[in-house]
């Protein structure tokens, strides 16, 4: 897979993706260059070319989507770095040195604001250009391109709102210097996006995506972002959980197009925990999980490559010298998780009987106690080094890939689904899905006929379609046989309230285990702060990175102040 565009771009001709591509990739906000000279060329040559071909919609397409690949690895590493679940090492350099401790000023490579506008600038010159009611044999040429270049801007918007706070909003595309002072536009933070963005995806949530066949490991429909699971994400956000419980919910039921869970775990073999099978990195990195990537070039003679792997990984290109690992508060957590085997005792009988590992077991390390998901993404091994040049840790990474950059990955649509039943005031649902997963089955066994009448449609599944046989608690994911485990329950508690916040807190740790290294999590942790109105809740996390007898002080005083969260502009 020299190129990932290869099979678009023999479609059409050059000269066109040449001329396109000149002008979509000719502004941005925050830099656009000589004023009255470029003025008159630019309108003149917009206005001599609306984009009225499939040609055009390609190539708008192609722009946007190199555009994506400038900030593909940054999104993972804002997330990532800045949060509870990485370390660097000695090796890491000085800027993401800065990121972690929170000093990073406009100078730093990974702040680059103009990136996400260029992005922008492109959506809205298309949206503000495609003939929408060019038809050719009864379809509209553009509505699917239309429709993915709107979730485009809108999560590249989330995206600013989310690594800067408020930042300046404009939907047109600006022709000239004049147009791009941003003293024009009003600043909108997450809820204001949201209060636009709901509305403005709406109309096209069942509109199908573009597609262009295979591209590297998938079909290229993977390149775009479901338009249900933005609108759950900005309801999330913005508190409106029971909506944003309904979208995700329809998303996985979706017809012709649903999403059990699966059954892959990571699992020792029998009872006495000798020997365990890991999650294969092949599955993280698979079209079953993967809802949405940024496709990435594999050459940099093609155009952008990923660099994660020189962050995560041993590489020739790093010596070896990886820059980040599991911090010790996630192996920490990893390790206070409970694995519940269920095994046949009495091959007479056939009694089951439920087990964890005793405390005085010796496993090849620590990090195989508990939750078995740390292993499954960091292997590490000694290694007899042939040259002082090189470390001789090395250390592999099952998320990192060389060909794109997941965004959105199925499980993590789970754990949002029961962050937001969890808050529209269903707790029992919402651990049903860390323990048992839901499909009729499991809750016609265990779930009350009260939460579930109170629930309703938001938890209604298919019993053709999500079965015992497709369908598990994410817990058990690395965990064993979480549905077996009497000690992982919602204990009782005194009112509601508590019982919302304890499944939050269940939620939070599940999303650590399974999403760590895929840079979400310091935006969980913000989302969850800002919603109790406590900044020391991320504060801690963070803070708390380096272990529990090592706790940083001068961070947890420093992400006390929420505008510390978010980077300079």
């Amino acid at each position: 897979m020299k190129n990932q565009y290869n099979k678009i771009r023999k479609c059409v001709g050059s000269a066109v993706a040449m001329l396109l591509s000149s002008i979509l990739l000719s502004s941005t906000l925050l830099t656009v260059t000589s004023c009255t000279e470029q003025k008159s060329n630019l309108v003149e040559f917009v206005e001599d070319n609306t984009l009225s071909t499939p040609n055009d919609t390609v190539y708008s397409l192609l722009g946007i989507m190199s555009k994506m690949q400038v900030i593909a690895d940054r999104t993972v590493l804002l997330g990532e770095i800045r949060a509870d679940l990485t370390s660097l090492t000695a090796e890491s350099n000085l800027k993401l040195q800065e990121l972690a401790n929170f000093t990073a000023g406009t100078s730093n490579p990974y702040n680059v604001m103009s990136d996400y506008y260029a992005i922008i600038q492109n959506c809205n010159y298309f949206l503000a250009n495609a003939d929408l009611d060019l038809v050719k044999r009864g379809v509209r040429v553009f509505e699917k391109e239309y429709a993915a270049i709107k979730g485009y801007r809108a999560w590249t918007y989330m995206q600013l709102a989310l690594i800067y706070g408020a930042v300046p909003f404009y939907t047109e595309p600006l022709l000239t210097e004049k147009d791009a002072d941003p003293a024009r536009f009003p600043k909108y933070d997450i809820n204001q996006m949201a209060n636009f963005f709901i509305a403005d995806l709406a109309p096209y949530i069942d509109t199908d995506f573009p597609s262009y066949g295979v591209m590297g490991p998938f079909d290229s429909r993977k390149f775009y972002i479901p338009i249900r699971l933005l609108l759950g994400d900005f309801c999330l956000w913005s508190g409106r959980y029971r909506e944003a419980a309904q979208y995700y919910h329809d998303y996985l039921i979706k017809k012709n197009d649903t999403h059990p869970t699966g059954l892959t775990s990571a699992q020792w073999r029998d009872e006495h925990f000798e020997s365990c099978t890991r999650i294969p990195a092949s599955i993280y990195n698979s079209t079953d999980e993967v809802i949405t990537a940024i496709p990435m070039e594999v050459e940099e003679f093609d155009g952008t490559i990923s660099y994660l792997d020189d962050v995560f990984e041993s590489t020739d290109d790093n010596n070896y010298y990886f820059q980040a690992g599991a911090s010790r508060a996630y192996s920490e957590l990893s390790r206070s998780q409970r694995y519940a085997l269920v095994y046949t005792s009495d091959p007479v009988s056939m009694k089951r009987d439920t087990i964890s590992p005793s405390d005085t077991i010796v496993f090849p390390n620590e990090n195989y106690r508990g939750d078995l998901r740390l292993i499954s993404n960091y292997t590490t091994a000694t290694l007899i080094s042939s040259s002082n040049n090189y470390s001789t840790l090395y250390q592999e990474f099952a998320k990192c890939t060389y060909d794109f950059v997941t965004i959105y990955r199925l499980q993590t649509v789970y754990l949002r689904y029961a962050e937001a039943l969890n808050r529209a005031g269903y707790p029992e649902a919402a651990f049903f899905v860390l323990k048992y997963g839901l499909c009729n089955d499991y809750m016609d066994r265990y779930m009350s006929a009260t939460e579930r009448a109170a629930a309703g449609e938001l938890i209604n599944f298919s019993g053709y379609v999500f079965l015992p046989t497709n369908t598990q608690g994410i817990h058990s994911r690395g965990s064993g046989e979480a549905n077996a485990d009497t000690t992982y329950v919602i204990p009782e508690l005194p009112t509601k309230a508590d019982s919302i916040l304890y499944v939050e807190d269940k939620i939070c740790d599940e999303m650590a285990l399974e999403t760590v290294g895929e840079g979400l999590r310091f935006y969980d942790l913000m989302r969850i702060a800002l919603r109790r109105g406590d900044p020391t809740f991320l504060a801690r996390k963070v803070a708390g990175r380096d272990g529990s007898d090592n706790f940083n002080n001068d961070l947890f005083r420093i992400l006390t102040d929420k505008s510390k969260w978010y980077l300079p502009y």
